[in-house]
């Protein structure tokens, strides 16, 4: 057999060629994947005709339309709400806790809300990406009217949901804000991907369509969300982008209420768990008895925290400072948490450790601060001055003194003395306390005061103002953090300790989370946005050549043994369109005679 000319290669050369411009060139009508999407879109499962919109016509009628950009609403609010509600859990006992003062009794609304929220999410991101697919494969979009219902309900939830933690919550907008700086470089990523996909239906459908105003509203909307993704970056600040050797050390931990988290809150178990989890210092609230004796207690009555239905069913509503020391000894402060197990938790505890915590009592003041002196922790604690009609109420602060001083073995400067009232008066009793403001106030004042520490909310943190007070030997003290991002964000922007319900979790922690160097989030950056762009570009010039190809294709109707070829109008020619064809081989013969074919439809 003669060795073949050059002549027969360079046919080859151009048959395979022109093969795999044909393929390039041909519409794939997938059925079967066409017939599951349109099913699960618009539950026409008996009646799986294939609705591809004729060249230059629309993707959907009216009605669908404004369907779809309802689902495209309904996407962007669950997302919003979604993302809203999972970085507020660094404060969803609070919000338990809150619904517990007004309804009554105990329920995990946080993680109801946010599985709620979640379900919500998954099932209209389940319908966008259907219809992604669906045009995607060139096909009209008809949703049932029942996915329409779900559309509704889930846009109803979370725009209720949203204003109504608004109006309780309002402080957690702060808490989404703050996460913008050390989520918003991956949000920026996450953004860039997600539109860099779309490209692709919107390039098919693009190319296809004769109206120029609906050419130009689909690009022009598309060039406008990319070109703001693009540039996001160039607005945006994180205390998390520093320059190596730059960062400082980690802030110390102070137990909120102990350990709350493996203990019942306030209790001598709380605190022992916080020290063995490595806190530097122990946080707590401190109510004066009937008879004067100093004990913790955050709320102003017993009903959350102790058996008080049980052992004093008429006082339920009683303030716990009317209570004697007695009284409250008699009280079990630890059963609730078992019972309610406000984190989660109490089933990673060992059975000792909740036989333990069931048997807690009320802790003194006293005892509290005997252990921190043997530990040699620091103290804070909010002051709560007792009710009118208390034999107390003018004296608590130098009742509260008087233990401190002569009744435990800690030394002044282990404690920050938080109460503002008759600061003077305390200082000039007890001029070793540290003072400390909870209140962000002019920096004269707080000079003036003598003040060493302030205690403010996370929600306030900012690199400029921490800097500005230790600039004048001011340290802060952030609460109430127990989220790993939050606490990385307090490490970035240089706060020197946090109040925290997870020390046991804090600890662990050998570096901020989403730290990285300005170098290598601008190289993040950039490379993201270079190939995003080249792959979208890619995308319109595959689509608007294979578009002009086709439109360039022209033939007449021609009927096989096993087949039917029929042709469609385009912009500027006929089409030829295959509709089925029964084997392989005739499929590549009918291909060899009209290499042009518009559709080829997969069974």
């Amino acid at each position: 057999m003669p060795p073949p000319t050059s002549t027969t290669v360079s046919r080859l050369k151009s048959g395979w060629l022109r093969g795999v411009r044909g393929r390039l060139l041909r519409r794939y009508e997938h059925q079967p994947l066409v017939f599951c999407l349109a099913g699960l879109y618009g539950c026409r499962w008996r009646r799986c005709q294939r609705s591809r919109p004729q060249p230059g016509d629309c993707c959907c009628n009216k009605s669908e339309g404004a369907s779809f950009a309802l689902l495209v609403v309904a996407f962007c609010l669950t997302l919003v709400f979604l993302y809203f509600w999972g970085e507020a859990q660094n404060d969803y006992n609070d919000f338990d806790w809150f619904n517990f003062g007004n309804l009554g009794f105990w329920f995990p609304w946080s993680m109801v809300l946010l599985v709620i929220a979640a379900a919500f999410f998954t099932y209209i991101t389940v319908l966008m990406l259907l219809a992604v697919c669906l045009l995607s494969e060139g096909q009209k979009l008809y949703l049932h009217w029942s996915h329409k219902m779900g559309i509704l309900v889930a846009l109803t939830f979370s725009i209720v949901a949203t204003a109504v933690l608004s109006d309780l919550w309002s402080k957690e907008w702060k808490t989404l804000l703050l996460s913008f700086q050390v989520t918003a470089p991956y949000l920026h990523l996450g953004g860039v991907l997600l539109v860099t996909a779309l490209a692709w239906p919107i390039a098919l459908h693009f190319f296809r369509m004769n109206s120029k105003v609906r050419r130009g509203l689909i690009i022009g909307g598309y060039l406008t969300v990319l070109c703001a993704l693009y540039l996001v970056p160039l607005g945006l600040y994180s205390p998390c982008i520093k320059e190596e050797g730059t960062l400082g050390p980690a802030p110390a931990l102070i137990g909120h209420r102990g350990a709350p988290m493996l203990a019942p809150e306030n209790t001598l178990m709380s605190f022992e768990k916080a020290v063995e989890a490595g806190s530097e210092g122990l946080e707590t609230d401190v109510t004066v008895s009937f008879d004067g004796v100093p004990f913790l207690m955050h709320d102003r009555t017993l009903r959350r925290t102790t058996n008080i239905r049980e052992i004093f069913p008429n006082r339920t509503d009683t303030p716990a400072a009317m209570f004697t020391w007695a009284e409250l000894e008699n009280l079990n402060a630890g059963a609730w948490f078992l019972s309610h197990d406000p984190f989660g938790t109490v089933g990673s505890l060992g059975t000792e450790d909740q036989l333990q915590a069931g048997n807690q009592s009320v802790c003194s003041l006293q005892t509290f601060l005997q252990l921190a002196a043997q530990a040699n922790k620091l103290v804070i604690f909010d002051l709560y001055r007792p009710p009118r009609g208390h034999p107390y109420r003018d004296t608590w602060i130098q009742r509260t003194l008087e233990v401190i001083r002569n009744e435990s073995s800690i030394h002044s400067y282990q404690v920050l003395w938080l109460p503002s009232d008759l600061r003077t008066l305390v200082q000039e009793m007890d001029p070793e306390l540290q003072q400390t403001s909870g209140s962000r106030l002019p920096l004269e004042e707080l000079q003036s005061n003598h003040i060493v520490k302030l205690n403010l909310h996370y929600s306030v943190m900012s690199t400029e103002l921490i800097s500005e007070y230790a600039a004048v030997n001011i340290t802060t003290n952030l609460y109430v953090v127990s989220q790993p991002w939050l606490y990385s964000l307090a490490w970035c922007a240089g706060v020197q300790s946090v109040t925290t319900n997870a020390p046991q979790r804090l600890r662990t922690m050998n570096t901020p989370l989403f730290l990285m160097t300005p170098d290598e989030y601008n190289l993040m950056w950039i490379l993201t946005d270079v190939v995003s762009f080249m792959l979208i570009l890619v995308i319109f010039i595959f689509h608007w050549w294979r578009e002009r190809g086709l439109a360039f294709s022209s033939g007449s109707k021609t009927s096989l043994d096993n087949g039917t070829y029929s042709k469609f109008r385009t912009e500027m020619s006929d089409v030829w369109s295959v509709s089925s064809v029964n084997s392989q081989g005739e499929l590549h013969s009918a291909l060899t005679a009209t290499p042009n074919l518009a559709t080829v439809t997969e069974h």
